[in-house]
């Protein structure tokens, strides 16, 4: 298995989790697909580059990262070789309560740099817990706080012996261990998200998610911007306005935050998302985060990703462009980085 299963698992492919630098629920135990990655083929208007000869090299930057996350913009992907790994013979999902999304986000980190790290680690904010991810038991939603789910993947000795130290050291952070119930429920319902979202539209409801991704010293400051961009650009007009947040991928050095907004629709929804997003970009450029983890640039980011990567940045983006194609595939706007 390649142990890499994004929300989009059913509809993505090989090639597209390359080429958008894709990440899936499980990336604390098998990494970003990014990091998969051990070779790859582009083809481009002037010809195939295949990238990759060993699984580390020195010889000169590495042009699989120009090739990861470039969205299409340089080529089209045409194979990828990546690492596998043994099928898990045992697979646990568990549910732990915080009685704050701090208190839950200081576990994550103990684990994120001091180990052990589990398959999947994510914590939902209060609103997100209350609403989305409340234990069938009642337990959660009762209780309040802050829902975290942990999962592992492996060997029955290797599940075991995982789940036992993280199980010490999320007690120690003031953990409440909820039991198998949540955690299942939150994998068998992993991938129904997405088929919620036309209904929801078509009921005047307007739905959205965005993302970003910052250091641990900076991510309480980060939820708290974006949350108060994104509710001030949608209640102007005093419709109410519901921003969700969990913590979906960790690192040793940081962590991404994920945002569901919920709002009444206005007459022009798309416009109105339009302006919540502007809002949203501008709080996590203000914040000092990246624009995005792994939803990807597009053009909803690209004035953003501009300013973060700087003028010298832009250039060298548009000399690695003009490289594999011609001026003719260009945009004539300079404005432009895609």
């Amino acid at each position: 298995t390649l142990g890499h299963f994004p929300q989009s698992y059913e509809g993505a492919s090989i090639g597209g989790y390359a080429a958008a630098r894709s990440a899936g629920q499980s990336s604390a135990g098998y990494g970003r697909f990014d990091e998969m990655v051990v070779g790859l083929a582009m083809a481009t208007p002037r010809g195939t580059i295949r990238i990759g000869t060993a699984p580390r090299s020195a010889a000169g930057p590495d042009l699989r990262q120009f090739a990861l996350g470039s969205e299409g913009t340089l080529g089209v992907i045409t194979s990828v070789t990546v690492q596998v790994h043994p099928v898990p013979a045992e697979r646990v999902f568990d549910g732990w309560r915080f009685s704050s999304f701090a208190d839950g986000s200081a576990a994550l980190r103990a684990l994120a740099q001091d180990g052990p790290m589990p398959t999947v680690l994510r914590l939902s904010d209060e609103a997100e817990t209350a609403i989305n991810l409340a234990d069938p038991s009642g337990a959660t939603s009762a209780s309040g706080g802050c829902l975290a789910i942990v999962g592992y993947e492996g060997t029955a000795a290797d599940v075991s012996a995982r789940r036992e130290a993280v199980t010490a050291v999320l007690s120690g952070a003031g953990g409440e261990p909820l039991g198998t119930e949540p955690g299942e429920a939150w994998r068998a319902g992993r991938y129904r998200g997405p088929y919620l979202r036309d209904p929801l539209l078509d009921a005047g409801v307007l739905v959205e998610t965005l993302e970003t991704v910052t250091f641990w010293s900076n991510l309480d400051r980060l939820r708290a911007a974006v949350t108060e961009a994104v509710t001030g650009a949608l209640s102007m007009d005093g419709r109410p306005v519901l921003v969700l947040c969990h913590i979906s991928h960790v690192y040793y050095t940081g962590a991404s935050l994920y945002f569901t907004v919920v709002s009444a629709q206005s007459d022009d929804p798309i416009a109105q998302w339009h302006v919540a997003k502007l809002a949203a970009n501008q709080a996590i450029r203000d914040a000092g985060a990246a624009i995005t983890h792994h939803h990807g640039v597009g053009t909803d980011h690209r004035e953003t990703y501009a300013e973060e990567i700087g003028p010298l940045g832009v250039d060298v983006l548009r000399a690695v462009k003009h490289a594999p194609g011609s001026s003719a595939c260009l945009t004539a706007d300079r404005k432009s980085v895609v």
